[in-house]
């Protein structure tokens, strides 16, 4: 049976365990929310739904410390991170609420030569099974409820079990907000009760951001069941370095990339591909940045440091070399840079999940680019040259749903947060974020 459980992964402690649901109460989850939906979520006005999203976006800042002490005893996450975290979360329902009337907005349709009107009208679909996980408890379900709860459809939410106690924080706020009974409804459900909960025809729809074979177990029972999904699953993105005009800049920038959340972040930097003429300056000063800033937090879960650790230990096997700042001490993991990765080597196609960077050397601005795409993810990217002209024209090139040139962090809740290939499909965030569970219902009038 799957254990909601909190277990500090700095002591290792077992702190506290939260039941896990029973049948009857999932049922009872997703009753609750197709019941909210029919009498709330296709009732209630856009101006109702955007003063509750404002008022969840200041509870969420008044109740940060509180929010950010759960994150960092259930997954390690140091505190400054969890707070900016709970502060984003807070911004993108303020987003939904600011913009929710202009997103859904009647949409005209200039006719060709009929008589009349056509008018396409954004409506909601209904409830919605949201699937979490556990490197961005609060950030990643104000992705998916934020913009949901702005159309006026309903949701069940399962979280990771390592953070139910942010999980049930998260179900007070929506709850002491004003929402009725039903409209944001947190479910400690197992794997197989999720299963049965996609199949039911009162769900319309299910998002998940965690592993590949999660998403494709998740989008397999949706197909099955004729369900929309949208999946934000692993990256292993290119940080793109083919000019620069301040190196200590870029590689500021780079330490930066990979060290967000411990290294645990599915957009974090994690292949560094560098042009012949700056490889050995860049790597040089990135390895002793990198390696001077190893964490002082740990691992989201000793497994997860264990399973890093097995990863590089076969990179290193399979002939590249490592430059460590020590040794793993129980989850808290040294940062780490790997070189000399091969295209047979285990690590080539793998995604790191912590504070250990691959470095590639590339010849020119063309085999930079190869390389970048020889990977089966296709997340996010970044692109550093002090030349505009070429940092369009390998935007243009890069095969990920988002790039980013010479800047990192720059996530905003107006910005689509999306990929493509194996690390997924639809988007999050911005108006795009409102387009993915929505009806966009066509009425067309003559006469």
């Amino acid at each position: 049976m799957t254990e909601y459980a909190v277990r500090n992964p700095a002591t290792g402690e077992l702190v506290e365990t939260f039941p896990t649901a029973t049948d009857a109460e999932v049922a009872a989850a997703v009753d609750a929310a197709a019941s909210a939906y029919a009498s709330w979520g296709r009732t209630s006005t856009v101006a109702d739904r955007a003063a509750l999203l404002r008022r969840v976006a200041e509870l969420h800042r008044e109740r940060s410390a509180e929010l950010s002490a759960a994150m960092v005893e259930e997954m390690g996450k140091p505190l400054e991170d969890a707070e900016g975290e709970v502060d984003f979360s807070a911004a993108i329902y303020e987003f939904y609420a600011d913009n929710a009337e202009r997103f859904l907005a009647d949409e005209p349709i200039e006719l060709g030569d009929g008589e009349g009107t056509a008018v396409i009208r954004r409506a909601p679909v209904g409830a919605l099974l949201g699937i979490m996980p556990w490197n961005f408890p609060a950030y990643q379900v104000a992705r998916f409820a934020a913009p949901n709860l702005a159309l006026g459809n309903t949701i069940v939410l399962k979280h990771a079990p390592q953070c139910p106690r942010s999980a049930a924080l998260l179900q007070q706020v929506f709850l002491d907000a004003g929402y009725p009974e039903g409209a944001y409804v947190n479910v400690y459900a197992t794997n197989e009760q999720i299963a049965d909960v996609i199949a039911d025809p009162r769900i319309q729809g299910v998002s998940l951001t965690g592993s590949e074979r999660a998403g494709a177990a998740v989008a397999e029972i949706a197909g099955r069941n004729l369900k929309k999904c949208v999946l934000e699953l692993g990256g292993s993105d290119p940080f793109v370095v083919l000019g620069s005009d301040d190196l200590d800049a870029t590689v500021a920038a780079a330490v930066s990339a990979r060290m967000e959340n411990t290294g645990q972040a599915c957009n974090a930097g994690k292949r560094f591909v560098v042009v012949d003429d700056l490889y050995d300056d860049f790597v040089s000063r990135f390895t002793d940045a990198l390696l001077a800033a190893s964490p002082g937090s740990p691992l989201s879960s000793l497994a997860a440091a264990e399973n890093l650790g097995r990863q590089v230990e076969e990179a290193v096997a399979g002939g590249a070399t490592l430059a460590t700042a020590g040794e793993r001490d129980g989850a808290f993991y040294p940062t780490g840079v790997l070189s000399g990765i091969g295209t047979d080597n285990p690590a080539y196609r793998q995604e790191l999940f912590g504070p250990v960077a691959m470095v590639f050397r590339a010849t020119d601005e063309d085999d930079a680019v190869r390389i970048a795409n020889d990977t089966p993810y296709g997340l996010g990217s970044y692109v550093f040259t002090a030349d505009s002209a070429q940092a369009q024209r390998v935007a243009d090139q890069i095969e990920a749903g988002m790039v980013f040139v010479n800047g990192v962090g720059l996530d905003a809740a107006e910005l689509p947060f999306g990929g493509i290939k194996r690390s997924g499909f639809g988007r999050e965030l911005g108006r795009y974020g409102m387009e993915e569970f929505v009806n966009k219902k066509l009425i067309r009038t003559v006469g």
